[in-house]
């Protein structure tokens, strides 16, 4: 892609003259840039995007000239960007001492959208369990117990040999994670879709 080299400009209002030209010029390139390096530095390319242009705008601000090569001033920006946000998420840590840390989960566990989450995975695992043929329902219902009862315990309440119980789960489980595989739909590309 050729960018228009644009002359350099010596004032602040033929800076602001120049902007809307060279930023329409520069759009698509740096959509392409930022759609490659955000990844790699774990940020959204938007994120990237709006980096990148606070500092062109900051570049023409405090200079009043445009760079000599913009595309190539636009492709080190970028990286440049990329690299900060890689050292920034590498720095970065969580709080400890907030409520309801857990280093695992996005988000407080008290939390009203912990919650919900919560409930939601459960709804679908009970709704998944009902499902399951055989004795499989009764299985699983069984293992999910929250007082947490033993084989020999779960046998009993089955009428099943415990040493059937094993193989028995093992199957179970497998139906179950297939039928939630299907449920659950693949994870997406990250970043934006065009």
């Amino acid at each position: 892609m050729t960018i228009p080299v644009t002359t350099p400009v010596t004032t602040p209002a033929s800076a602001a003259d120049a902007t809307p030209g060279l930023l329409a010029a520069l759009a698509p390139l740096l959509a392409a840039e930022s759609d490659a390096e955000a990844p790699a530095a774990g940020v959204e390319p938007s994120d990237l995007e709006q980096a990148v242009w606070l500092r062109l705008l900051e570049r023409l601000r405090e200079t009043g000239t445009a760079p000599e090569r913009p595309a190539e001033w636009l492709r080190r920006a970028v990286r440049a960007e990329a690299r900060r946000a890689r050292r920034t998420s590498d720095r970065e840590r969580p709080y400890r001492d907030e409520p309801g840390h857990d280093p695992g989960t996005s988000g407080p566990q008290g939390s009203p959208e912990h919650s919900l989450m919560a409930a939601e995975g459960r709804r679908t695992l009970r709704a998944a369990v009902t499902r399951t043929p055989g004795r499989c329902p009764r299985v699983l219902t069984a293992m999910l117990d929250p007082e947490d009862p033993t084989y020999r315990e779960i046998a009993g309440e089955l009428g099943i040999s415990q040493g059937s119980l094993g193989p028995m789960r093992s199957r179970c489980l497998g139906c179950l994670r297939r039928m939630l595989a299907a449920e659950v739909p693949a994870p997406g590309r990250r970043g934006r879709v065009r």
